[in-house]
């Protein structure tokens, strides 16, 4: 698949940095139940080629319940309960690109969303169940920061979606942001949606650019 092209263009991951933490979470399932599964955790990188990049949604943890995670932020697999951020997600989409929630979007898997060159990155790629944030100092950040800072050092005319502070706190990482698009909004939980993410219309904004730029844009729908 494609991880090979993120081997090749991310430092860390040329020095087998992926790896080393791979082995990490793989000795650690010995006494833990971690998500997602082993085969999982790079499936955001291994769905597209770095050079087809347009969008990046930055998340922070993968879900942390049985069979919720399976290697995108935000999305879950078909027949998965729909999480509370992905449902407020989803009606900014209809707001957004449709005008009304009639037919909002149901289909948790944002895999079409991937393989229309949406990086969907968490900022660490694994949890232990039902302990959020428990893998925050096992070394992701710092790969993943430098994935950030080649997707934006190598391409031009990204556009990175930025939900609340923790994400934000990634911005410095996006070298030469005058070639971008950074859009920043609070986080789609229920606990902040309503102070500022509906109504943000990153999704048609996101379509705007690409367009403005010759790039196709993204079917959200």
């Amino acid at each position: 698949m494609s991880l090979t092209t993120w081997k090749q263009a991310i430092p860390l991951m040329q020095a087998g940095y992926h790896q080393e933490l791979l082995d990490k979470v793989a000795a650690l399932r010995a006494e833990k139940t971690i998500y997602p599964p082993q085969e999982d955790i790079f499936n955001a990188l291994d769905r597209m080629a770095i050079k087809d990049v347009k969008v990046v949604i930055l998340g922070q943890d993968p879900y942390h319940g049985p069979g919720q995670a399976h290697g995108f932020s935000f999305s879950v697999l078909p027949g998965v309960k729909m999480p509370p951020s992905l449902r407020n997600i989803f009606k900014e989409v209809a707001d957004d690109i449709q005008g009304d929630r009639t037919n909002m979007r149901t289909n948790t898997d944002l895999t079409d969303w991937a393989d229309q060159g949406v990086l969907l990155l968490n900022t660490y790629l694994t949890v232990e169940n039902g302990k959020a944030g428990s893998h925050r100092k096992l070394g992701w950040d710092k790969l993943t920061s430098q994935i950030i800072e080649q997707v934006s050092t190598q391409h031009k005319h990204i556009v990175f979606m930025l939900w609340g502070k923790p994400a934000q706190k990634n911005k410095p990482l996006i070298q030469q942001p005058e070639n971008h698009l950074i859009l920043e909004s609070v986080h789609p939980s229920p606990l902040s949606a309503r102070k500022g993410f509906f109504g943000s219309k990153h999704f048609s904004q996101a379509n705007d650019y690409l367009a403005s730029h010759g790039r196709p844009t993204i079917n959200w729908v």
